[in-house]
């Protein structure tokens, strides 16, 4: 039995790109189909977050974010792109990628970009060239993003997570008919694989995350 694992996440989520990383080493040598699901945390035209200009976010990524990274030995950087870009772009880029069978790869570029490289994952340039260094179409995946012809798939995407989902906080993981909401390490991925696989009920579980209201904790 394949385990379907869909997590739902924003590119600019701190916490959403720290959780990859023990996902990608649960999933090893295991029966599973990963799909990242869409979900932008301050979608336009709300005010985008500035946190090199607000100091309690900047004080919350210096006390946690920054030292949880540390302890898990991930390079990150909170990005220089500040304002932070909006998503909605990168995720209409995210619809092409999957569509041609690259929808984590691409996944995992956007991530790196913003919390390693700090590249405007909000530009479509910047965007179409990382589209490109995975083996996409950089031209074709450019003019997707300029008719925006994957506006409504995204759309409808954001509507499953806000109102079928009932998403409030990324990443959150559905591990078959599990829910684990926040950072998991490997461990509480794999038994939550484990007792999925053998049909086992298992608990909800919490872990730091990010919020629509903007915090991250």
């Amino acid at each position: 039995m394949t385990v379907k694992i869909q997590v739902y996440s924003d590119y600019v989520c701190p916490f959403c790109f720290l959780g990859e990383r023990p996902l990608e080493q649960a999933v090893q040598g295991k029966d599973v189909e990963v799909e990242w699901m869409p979900f932008e945390l301050r979608p336009s035209p709300a005010e985008p977050l500035d946190p090199w200009n607000d100091p309690p976010k900047l004080r919350m990524w210096e006390q946690s974010i920054a030292p949880y990274a540390q302890r898990m030995g991930i390079d990150m950087k909170l990005p220089r792109v500040s304002p932070h870009p909006y998503t909605h772009l990168a995720f209409e880029g995210y619809q092409y990628a999957k569509e041609h069978g690259k929808g984590n790869e691409y996944n995992h570029r956007l991530f790196r970009a913003f919390f390693q490289e700090e590249q405007n994952i909000g530009d479509p340039d910047v965007l179409a060239k990382l589209a490109g260094e995975i083996g996409l179409d950089a031209a074709e995946y450019r003019e997707a993003l300029e008719t925006r012809k994957y506006k409504e798939a995204h759309q409808q995407a954001l509507n499953h997570a806000y109102r079928e989902a009932g998403i409030t906080a990324v990443p959150t993981f559905f591990i078959g008919n599990k829910v684990l909401r926040g950072v998991a390490n490997r461990e509480t991925l794999e038994q939550a694989i484990a007792e999925e696989l053998a049909g086992q009920a298992g608990k909800a579980a919490e872990g730091l995350s990010c919020a629509v209201d903007g915090e991250c904790d």
